[in-house]
């Protein structure tokens, strides 16, 4: 398991990765990064209920040399990171707190997802991205209408791109799929099985398979070739996917413009061919 700047967001991550035993070492340092930092070996293996052995393994699980690296990892993200002054939502807030703790939830999401964002990954699909023959986008639910949003966009630049939210259309689409094209799977859990199918009949067809996801351990993840990591706690109305979706839109845009960057020629000028397209519609419209 390889270090990142933001350890934890790297924990949360990860989580799935770790014993069972040492997760009870990531629920208690989580709990409250800020008092984890001050406790020795044996009192946070006695708050998470194991062995300080246990609390060594993790250590070293993580990256670390031993504890003292993670204690000094975890305080300098403790020092930088904006540390969350709101919880959950609670049934007795006013319009006023669900504002606030909406947008650090937000805030919080995209803080994390940029430290967690490989460089190297995103050039890489930059890359493929940008030179392929078809790219195909899949999600399901609200990671649909990221799909949706991410064909609109790179189709402006003129890429034969599409969006596809449905398991059918997904899986009968991506079986046409053929070397040089591309097929992006969306999936905040790592977990939607629909999304992993797709993926895996992407590849098999010759494509090359890209995930957006926030856990790198997850079925999703392991069925593509590259892996972007977005990090988000959605514990704020899960089905609602509040600051998952902003953390993937972000990622999205960023692929966007990068990609729109590579031949700047030839995006703008699809770009002001589909702008003229529309002025001339609504020109007609208007006279009719």
């Amino acid at each position: 398991m390889s270090q990142v700047a933001n350890i934890i967001a790297q924990l949360r991550n990860a989580y799935s990765d770790f014993r069972p035993a040492e997760r009870k070492v990531v629920d208690a340092v989580l709990s409250n990064p800020s008092r984890a930092v001050h406790l020795t070996i044996t009192e946070l293996a006695l708050e998470a209920g194991v062995s300080d052995a246990t609390v060594v393994k993790f250590c070293k699980r993580l990256g670390c040399r031993g504890f003292q690296e993670f204690k000094i990892l975890l305080a300098q993200d403790v020092a930088v990171k904006t540390q969350p002054i709101y919880g959950a939502i609670e049934l007795d807030d006013d319009v006023e707190t669900i504002r606030d703790k909406i947008f650090q939830a937000s805030i919080t999401a995209l803080q994390d997802t940029w430290r967690v964002l490989d460089p190297k990954t995103l050039q890489t699909a930059v890359q493929i991205l940008s030179s392929a023959g078809e790219i195909h986008f899949y999600g399901i639910w609200a990671s649909g209408n990221v799909a949706v949003d991410a064909a609109q966009k790179f189709s402006r630049i003129g890429l034969r791109a599409n969006a596809f939210v449905d398991y059918h259309a997904q899986i009968t689409r991506a079986s046409l799929l053929k070397p040089g094209d591309v097929a992006v799977g969306i999936s905040y859990s790592g977990e939607t099985w629909e999304i992993v199918d797709a993926l895996q009949t992407a590849r098999s067809a010759g494509a090359a398979t890209i995930a957006i996801t926030n856990y790198p351990s997850s079925p999703v993840a392991g069925a593509a070739d590259h892996v972007l990591l977005i990090s988000s706690q959605e514990s704020i109305l899960r089905g609602g996917a509040i600051s998952s979706r902003i953390a993937q839109l972000s990622v999205i845009d960023t692929l966007f413009i990068a990609v729109a960057l590579v031949d700047y020629g030839r995006s703008m000028q699809a770009v002001e061919r589909t702008k003229q397209a529309l002025a001339q519609r609504r020109s007609a419209n208007a006279r009719g």
